[in-house]
């Protein structure tokens, strides 16, 4: 028998080339362990009601099924391996017997056996593998919890996060946004959303933490997985400020602002719309600056007033006081002039300066009610 366990260790490796490596330490001796332990078993089996595998075998080749997963190797690897050494051990047999002299089905019905011994190896295998990679899995997604909440609390020190990150396979962004999606319209959640999100159960909510995207596609693949599930997606924050994300879409989910019921502009009219479809707060922040919520002023402000940005600060002191007096008064030069002790010109070369500035937007109205709020907030 001794032979027969050579033969088939010496075999495995060119029958099934990811296993041409040395038969030596510890994977050396699980293939031998295997392959000494289900001979045994075989042929300690035939006249017994014994089980095919022993509660200690079963181990063995749950274990072996295990050390696949952990290697990095695909199952079917090692139920090649066995199916090889179950025509090793045939053909040992078919040459100590003489197979010319048994009847056909009883060399059938020992072909038989053999095979159905190889499967009840391979199901055990099969249930360790499966085994392993739910466990890893389970550990992968306690671990993808554990750096969600760390982002959440910025919690940034001795480089906690970009270790877990890496332990993850996450890549930790520069930006991130953080979404709020109900209980209720969780189900295939990650699946539709893919590994760049984390995702984790924080109170009545499912809050889900991802890369930020500036592109117009990036937000329509987002809009689509998030389709139906009544979710609000924070806007984009640095990822140690990712709270500020979560904070954000907190106080829009709990104003119902963005669903039915709420327009645009905050005044409470009915607008038409599908209430579960996704809120976008950078898209409502005027709704929540009417509602007090200071972080969504600041992120206004960022917007409103980036056109002024790179101006020297006495310039754009002058400008933004010229431009909330202009808001303030619709327009009219006069009482601007009165306001801000200047001459009607100096009123009308600043104004100039400002539509220069901003183009069209202060044809809008949408835009002028958003300036005035950030700058009647203290914003210059």
């Amino acid at each position: 028998m001794r032979d027969i366990v050579e033969a088939i260790i010496e075999g495995i490796p060119r029958d099934v080339p990811v296993y041409a490596m040395p038969m030596e330490g510890r994977f050396g001796q699980g293939v031998r362990q295997g392959v000494t332990v289900a001979l045994h078993r075989f042929l300690d089996l035939p006249g017994t009601r014994l089980e095919a595998l022993s509660p200690d075998g079963k181990w063995i080749y749950e274990s072996l099924g295990r050390g696949e997963v952990r290697s990095g190797r695909s199952l079917e690897s090692l139920l090649a391996a066995y199916r090889y050494g179950a025509r090793v051990t045939f053909r040992a047999i078919s040459r100590l017997v003489d197979v010319s002299q048994m009847p056909p089905d009883v060399l059938l019905a020992l072909g038989e056996s053999l095979f159905a011994y190889i499967d009840e190896i391979s199901a055990a295998s099969a249930q360790g593998y499966a085994q392993e990679q739910s466990e890893r899995a389970g550990e992968q997604q306690r671990l993808r919890a554990e750096l969600l909440e760390m982002l959440l609390r910025g919690d940034s020190s001795d480089g906690g996060p970009a270790r877990l990150a890496a332990a993850v396979g996450w890549t930790l962004p520069e930006s991130v946004l953080v979404a709020l999606v109900p209980f209720p319209h969780v189900e295939g959640l990650r699946a539709a959303l893919g590994p760049d999100a984390l995702v984790a159960e924080r109170g009545t909510d499912v809050v889900v933490v991802l890369p930020a995207t500036s592109t117009t596609r990036r937000r329509r693949q987002l809009d689509r997985a998030l389709a139906g599930r009544r979710a609000v997606v924070g806007p984009s924050r640095p990822w140690q400020q990712a709270g500020e994300s979560l904070q954000l879409a907190t106080s829009a989910g709990a104003h119902g602002i963005g669903r039915l019921g709420h327009d645009a502009d905050g005044a409470g009219g009915v607008r038409p719309g599908d209430a579960g479809s996704t809120v976008w707060v950078e898209d409502h922040l005027a709704e929540l600056v009417v509602r007090a919520e200071p972080l969504a002023t600041d992120d206004l402000a960022r917007r409103r007033l980036a056109p002024l940005e790179g101006l020297r600060p006495p310039v754009r002191a002058r400008l933004t006081e010229t431009l909330l007096s202009w808001l303030r008064h619709q327009g009219q030069r006069a009482p601007i002039a009165d306001e801000l002790f200047v001459h009607q010109q100096t009123v009308g070369y600043r104004v100039a300066q400002l539509k220069q500035i901003f183009g069209d937007d202060l044809d809008d109205p949408e835009v002028r009610f958003e300036l005035e709020l950030v700058l009647r907030a203290g914003h210059r």
